[in-house]
Order: structure tokens, then C-alpha cells, then sequence
């Protein structure tokens, strides 16, 4: 449940409104599939105790709708030419009303649920008795689960232009759902409507981030809205008035979307949907705080601030954050005591402060990855194309509480010169906030504190992983049910590992007791690590000699050969590291050449497929795919390519006068390469 919406466990009464775009589809006629899953969920509310009441728009336009097409059919040819007369509001008011009621009717028998239909004018609420009236009525109803539906009754109402000449008790039927919401004591009320929630500005504007906590302060003056209402009187503008009417009096509103299967469903259950408006939600919410967006955007403007410092001011950042951990241990390790106290983990200690600390002492040292040349190209006299190593930009790391991950994946972040968002386990909350808060302490002022930022809430996720413009590359760190949910929610590029199922093959030729140790540290070094063995696979030779037996009784599986053993890898492994045991030099190549995955060992345990152990000096995660980087993800795994080019002023002009000579200048100078910073 959303922090935010922890309020929903004592809702008892709901005013749910839908509006006419809900109700009616793009032609004007009712929406019976939608309306009726609207009404199915509204009945699972009925059933589970609340009392529901319902307020609905859309009489107007259903009666628009059906007149229109009376008409047609009794017009002649030649009347159809003339100019079209617009309805009288009024008479397709008091149509519609009439099919409106008759399909809700239908729907809720359907579902044996009795409803019944009030209607009210905007006068009738200046009459106090008529108020006390209304809400014995209604507390009556709903003692007999009975769901009231309001409407406004246009039919008869004197107002003629709604938002002009109201009295200002209510103006359309979002007013009249918070006015409602107040007088009959309502719990929370639900703004059904077409989009999402309150977006930033228009919804159809890509720019557009939705608002999912409405804060009077910060967003009253900042929101631009789009246009009014497909068919209804009002718009985002007239919910939005409604529900801060509403909320500031002391009924909570969210606006949601009335397309989305069991959105109503869902915000009784306290999930983020759609905006939420509360009186108390600048406590929550500091109106100077910034959204996921304004994050993402800091952290790619900083990180081009800090590519542009030199190398060694770089390498600086990373020294005085090495020595930032030593000096802050007694800080850390006090708030990692919290977190292992609630957890019940294994968490920090002076050993493992320092070794970080040393870690990236080493990634400091290590050559300098931006500005790298990898290629040096003449293409012709005079003009000379480069191949340079570059950052991608914004990380967005999603990692498990494992101690060392955060001071790993922002070092890196910052030795490959690249944005940091992170979200970090629940379990380590206060040791993240900690870490967090020392390393963003030692970042320069040229380059700024939002380089890292670093996410509190899990609700913060969908919102970027939106932001294909800003975030340049996904590492989700975890279950393979994160990764896939990750993939599958964004267009971002997405750097992960499915499950680390590991085998170790053990050969005919295999030194036993060389296997025994291999078998053993490849499975308890550490059992939950993604580099562990899962599998072991045993030629059929072995068994009859039983060396093996002992140790691996409910692990191995026979294989006829090495061949079998590639090819039951490649059909249950998630190609992450495999390992062959074996003396014969032919066997183990062939192993090495023909398994798929992205680590491969001979006589080696495959816990050491590890970016420190491999000489990275950290990792970010282990990628199984093969497109950008694979295997322990380091420094080189964060960097993308650029060309630069240098001429003398040539144009190609059809090529005209060019002679391309596409000389190998590095190869030519014997050069590996040199940083062009």
C-alpha cells in the first residue's frame, strides 16, 4: 500500500461520480461494457460492507443522442439540407435521463443490486430542511444496501449558464459530488474521468508528468489544462476545483481514470492511482521537493558537469569519497544497525567500510575511460575521423540490500561520468540514506548534489520508467520477476540477468578431487548469490566409480558426454556462467567455444564471475544479454561511443574531388588508443 493512500483502511462510505466521457462513448451513445464494469465493481464494494453512493453526468448527452436520431429518421431529404437547429438541453435532459436510469437499472438487477434515483437542483440546497431530508433518505438507502444514484435535474434546473450564474453551492455534477461527498459525510470521493489522473499540463503533451499527490501550494499555480470535456460541461479544471472544494473540507478525493479495469477496486486498496487530494498532503509532500522527473533531469544536467571536469579532478571525487566512508564508519554503521536490527541481516562492520573504501581507492586508479579513442580513421586528406569512448548519460539502478551495492554503483557512476538514480531494498533504507548522504557530501559544486539522487518510495519507479528522453539505460538488480516487470513497462534499454541458473560439467577426465573443491565452492561460498551453481551435470563414466556420489547425491544430473551437457545448458540454463571440469585440453575448448553464455570456465568456480574479482574494481549487476554489455557490467559497461570528425572545410558535394583513403591511423602509429580530455 502507498504510504500516501494508508487513509483507505478506514473508508466506510464512497461518493463514486462518473462523467460523461465514462458514460458515453465517442459517438454519443451510452458506454454499456464500460458502465457495466464500473457497476460490477461497485457491487463487489456493496457486498464487502461500504456504502456506496453513485453521482452521474451524461443524461444530456445520452438524450442529445437519441433525439437527434428521432429526428433524422422523421426528416425529409430537403429538411436534412437545411442547417441543423441545436437541441433544446433541457428536453435531451429529460430523455436521457430517462434511458439512463433504465440501463442502470437493468445493469445493477443484473447483479442483484437494487439502486434508486435522486434528483436535485441547485435551489434545492439553500432549503436546510431539504439538506436533513436528503441525508435520513440516503442513510435509509444505504442501511438497505441500496446504492442512491444522484443526477443534477437539468430538466427543470433555472440556471442557465452553469459556471456564470450559480449560486455557488454547485455548479455541474463534479460540484455536486463534492458538495455530497460533504453532506452526507463521505469517506472518499472518486472522480471517474478519461485520463489517469491531473497531469502537468495538457495530457496529450508528452512533456506532461502526472500528478499523483496534489499539493494546493505547489501545483495551484503551476498546471496548465487542456481542453474542457469531450461532451460534459466541465473538464480537468471543474474536477480539480471540486476535489480541492472537497478535500480541504475534510473528504479525500483521487481522480481516476473510469477506462481502467477496477480502478475503483484498486483505490480502495490502496494503490497509487490517479491523483490524490488531501488536506494534510503538504505534510507528506514538501512543496520544494522534486518529482521523479525534475530528478531525472538534475542528474543528466549534473552529469554533463562532470564530464566536463578533467581526469584527475575525476579521480579526486573518488578519493574524497573513500576517505568520506572511512571518516563517517561510526555513522554509517549506526544506521545500518536500525536496518539489520529490523531485517535481521548481516550488515556493515570497520572491515567491510574499509575494504569498500579501498574498492574505490582502486576504481580511482584505474585509466581514465572517458575521452578513450578506440578508433583513428583518415578518411581522406585532411579529414580525420575518431571513435571516442563517452558516458550514456542517466542510470537508473534498482538493486537489492546487499551492503556494498551503493557505494559500488555510484562509484562507477561517477568514474564513467554518468547520472545516478537510484532505488535501493526496503531493508536498507537508513544504511542507503546514510551512504547516500556521504558521498553526495564530497561532490564538487561544479558538478552538484543531484548527480545521484536517490528514490525513497517503489511508487516512483513507473513514473520513470516513462522517461525514455531523460534515462538512458535500466539495471534492474534482483528477481527475475523484477527484471521481466522492468522490461516490460518501459522503452528504456534494460540491463539485467534472468535467473542465475549456473552449471558445472564434470568431465570423465576430470581430476576428482580438483571437481570435489570446485563443486563446493561454486555452491556454499555464498548460496544466494546469482553466480552460484545450480545445476551440476556428471559424465555417465563417473558414476560407476562412485567419487562423486558422496558429495552431490541430490544435485548431479548424467550426461552422456560433453556434448549433451551443452546442449541441456542451452535448454534449462539462463546464460549466465558455466564451468567444465576436465584434464583433457580438447574437451575444455571445445566446452568454452560452444556454450552460449556470458561466462565460461575451465577448472575455475563460477563464483568467480564477479566485476571486482574479474579486475573491474565494481560491478553494477551481470548482464545476460548480448547487445551493449555482457557478462559483470564495470566502467566499460556504463561508456557508449561518439564520432568526432576534424576537417579543412571539405564538402562532399557527390563526392566530387574526395579520395577516400580510410587509413588505420592508430594501427599506423602503434597507438592503443589516448584520452581526448
Amino acid at each position: 500500500m502507498d504510504p500516501t493512500r494508508a487513509f483507505v483502511k478506514n473508508v466506510k462510505r464512497v461518493v463514486v461520480k462518473v462523467g460523461t466521457a465514462v458514460v458515453t462513448r465517442d459517438d454519443g451513445r451510452l458506454a454499456v461494457g464500460r458502465l457495466g464494469a464500473i457497476f460490477e465493481q461497485l457491487e463487489k464494494l456493496n457486498s464487502r460492507g461500504f456504502d456506496v453512493i453513485l453521482v452521474t453526468s451524461g443524461a444530456v448527452g445520452a438524450g442529445r443522442q437519441r433525439l437527434k436520431y428521432r429526428k433524422m429518421i422523421n426528416s425529409s431529404f430537403a429538411d436534412l439540407q437545411k442547417p441543423q437547429v441545436e437541441l433544446d438541453g433541457k428536453a435531451c435532459a429529460a430523455v436521457g435521463q430517462n434511458g439512463l436510469m433504465a440501463l442502470y437499472d437493468t445493469l445493477f438487477s443484473q447483479l442483484d443490486v437494487t439502486s434508486s434515483q435522486l434528483l436535485v437542483t441547485d435551489n434545492d440546497f439553500k432549503n436546510a430542511d431539504f439538506r436533513m431530508q436528503l441525508s435520513q433518505t440516503v442513510d435509509s438507502l444505504l442501511d438497505l444496501r441500496s446504492i442512491p444514484i444522484f443526477n443534477e435535474n437539468d430538466a427543470i434546473s433555472t440556471r442557465r449558464a452553469p459556471y456564470e450564474d450559480s449560486s455557488g453551492i454547485f455548479w455541474d455534477n463534479d460540484s455536486l459530488a463534492a458538495l455530497l461527498a460533504m453532506e452526507l459525510k463521505a469517506d472518499l470521493l472518486v472522480l471517474l474521468s478519461d485520463v489517469d489522473g491531473l497531469y502537468s499540463g495538457p495530457p496529450n503533451d508528452p512533456r506532461s508528468k502526472l500528478i499523483h499527490t496534489y499539493v494546493k501550494q505547489k501545483h495551484q499555480k503551476a498546471i496548465s489544462f487542456g481542453d474542457k470535456s469531450r461532451m460534459g460541461r466541465g473538464g480537468m479544471d471543474a474536477k480539480v476545483k471540486a476535489a480541492v472544494n472537497a478535500a480541504y473540507s475534510g473528504t479525500p478525493v483521487v481522480i481516476a481514470s473510469g477506462y481502467v479495469p477496477n480502478n475503483i477496486i484498486k483505490v480502495l486498496n490502496g494503490e497509487r492511482v490517479g491523483t490524490l487530494f488531501h488536506k494534510d498532503a503538504h505534510m507528506w509532500i514538501p512543496v520544494n521537493e522534486i518529482g521523479p522527473h525534475e530528478m531525472a533531469v538534475s542528474a543528466r544536467e549534473a552529469s554533463r558537469r562532470l564530464q566536463a571536469l578533467t581526469s584527475e579532478e575525476r579521480k579526486n571525487i573518488l578519493l574524497d569519497v573513500a576517505s568520506a566512508l572511512e571518516a563517517n564508519e561510526q555513522f554509517i554503521m549506526l544506521e545500518n544497525d536500525a536496518d539489520v536490527e529490523a531485517a535481521r541481516d548481516a550488515g556493515y562492520d570497520e572491515a567491510l567500510i574499509r575494504a569498500l573504501a579501498e574498492s574505490v581507492r582502486r576504481l580511482a586508479e584505474m585509466e581514465e575511460p572517458i575521452g578513450q579513442v578506440l578508433k583513428r580513421t583518415e578518411l581522406a586528406e585532411g579529414l580525420v575521423l575518431e571513435k571516442k569512448s563517452c558516458p550514456l548519460g542517466v542510470l537508473l539502478i534498482v538493486f537489492e540490500s546487499r551492503p556494498d551495492a551503493l557505494v559500488q554503483i555510484a562509484s562507477l557512476a561517477i568514474r564513467s561520468g554518468n547520472g545516478l538514480l537510484l532505488k535501493g531494498g526496503k531493508e536498507a533504507k537508513r544504511s542507503n540514506a546514510i551512504l547516500h548522504k556521504v558521498i553526495t557530501s564530497v561532490l564538487p559544486e561544479t558538478v552538484g548534489t543531484k548527480l545521484i539522487g536517490l528514490l525513497t518510495s517503489r511508487e516512483d519507479i513507473p513514473d520513470l520508467l516513462k522517461l525514455d528522453d531523460v534515462i538512458d539505460l535500466v539495471i534492474p538488480r534482483g528477481s527475475n520477476k523484477l527484471v521481466s516487470q522492468i522490461k516490460s513497462s518501459t522503452k528504456i534499454p534494460v540491463l539485467g540477468h534472468s535467473d542465475g541458473i549456473c552449471h558445472v560439467y564434470v568431465d570423465k577426465a576430470a581430476n576428482l578431487e580438483m571437481a570435489k573443491k570446485i563443486v563446493l565452492d561454486a555452491k556454499t561460498d555464498y548460496p544466494a548469490a546469482c553466480n552460484a551453481m545450480e545445476t551440476l551435470l556428471v559424465h555417465k563414466d563417473l558414476l560407476a566409480s562412485g567419487g562423486l556420489q558422496e558429495l552431490v547425491q541430490q544435485l548431479e544430473q548424467e550426461v552422456n558426454g560433453v556434448d549433451e551437457a551443452i546442449d541441456h545448458i542451452h535448454s534449462y540454463g539462463s546464460s549466465h556462467t558455466e564451468c567444465i571440469v576436465t584434464d583433457n585440453q580438447d574437451v575444455a575448448e571445445h566446452f568454452l567455444n560452444r556454450v552460449d553464455s556470458a561466462a565460461v570456465f575451465h577448472n575455475a568456480s563460477t563464483r568467480f564471475c564477479d566485476g571486482a574479482r574479474f579486475g573491474l574494481g565494481a560491478e553494477v549487476g551481470i548482464s545476460t544479454s548480448k547487445i551493449h554489455a555482457r557478462g559483470p557490467v564495470g566502467v566499460e559497461g556504463l561508456l557508449t561511443t561518439r564520432w568526432v570528425l576534424r576537417g579543412k572545410g571539405q564538402v562532399v558535394e557527390g563526392d566530387k574531388g574526395v579520395v577516400y583513403t580510410h587509413k588505420d591511423l592508430l594501427k599506423c602509429n602503434g597507438s592503443n588508443g589516448s584520452n581526448g580530455y
